[in-house]
């Protein structure tokens, strides 16, 4: 039987070289808390290849991808840089995190087992008795842990892959506010409230909750937040 032939080009050296640069990069940036400076974060070609070993040619092919990925951004002779989102566009994805997580809550309450709705509530087991605020940056991981369970347990890949390219903006901004104005007292009331919700199955509510979870960050972002303008 004769094999099909497929329409390819011999594969370049590089490749691989590219696919590791561009991941590695990609897990370095998407773990950045790129609001909490208002400095601008500019790559440098010749550290980032001094740093991953490899020539600068495969760390260029790797940034052009992060660039059209939204990940990065080029501007003429300046150089690479890491997208900030401005305070509209930061509202903006607030607003679609908002509708696409309370979804996810929906889905969790219709599918998720007992065992996984309890790992959320495990997240906060340490700040039952110990005061979330003298615990701020322990307390702003789990924050993050919890969001980014709620997305995964959903078990919707198409709705989990749309998130990821939020979530760098929604971490950072949500690890960056945390601490303003007590945020931390609500949050944490915020996800008690959600998480019973859940583990009553209680479909409507928990999404509601959800949602309004979110949409009360963005109303704190829009009246106190002025770093983003």
């Amino acid at each position: 039987m004769t094999a099909v032939k497929l329409d390819v080009r011999p594969i370049e050296a590089s490749l691989s070289f590219k696919s590791m640069a561009h991941d590695a990069l990609k897990r370095a940036i998407t773990s950045m808390n790129i609001y909490d400076s208002n400095q601008e974060l500019r790559l440098d070609e010749r550290q980032l290849s001094a740093d991953l070993g490899i020539s600068r040619t495969p760390i260029r092919e790797a940034l052009i991808r992060l660039e059209q990925e939204g990940l990065v951004r080029s501007v003429p002779r300046r150089g690479m840089f890491v997208v900030r989102k401005t305070k509209k566009e930061i509202l903006e994805i607030i607003t679609v995190w908002a509708a696409l997580e309370s979804m996810a809550a929906r889905l969790i309450t219709l599918q998720a087992s007992d065992a996984e709705i309890a790992s959320l509530r495990a997240l906060f087991t340490d700040f039952e008795t110990h005061e979330p605020r003298l615990r701020i940056d322990e307390y702003s991981e789990a924050n993050i842990r919890f969001h980014q369970s709620i997305v995964n347990l959903s078990r919707n890949h198409a709705l989990i892959d749309t998130m990821d390219n939020l979530f760098i903006h929604m971490r950072s901004i949500r690890r960056r506010t945390i601490s303003e104005d007590d945020r931390v007292t609500r949050s944490i009331i915020d996800h008690m409230n959600i998480i019973e919700a859940l583990e009553r199955r209680e479909t409507d509510r928990a999404e509601r909750l959800v949602r309004q979870h979110s949409l009360d960050l963005a109303k704190h972002i829009e009246k106190h937040v002025t770093y983003l303008e």
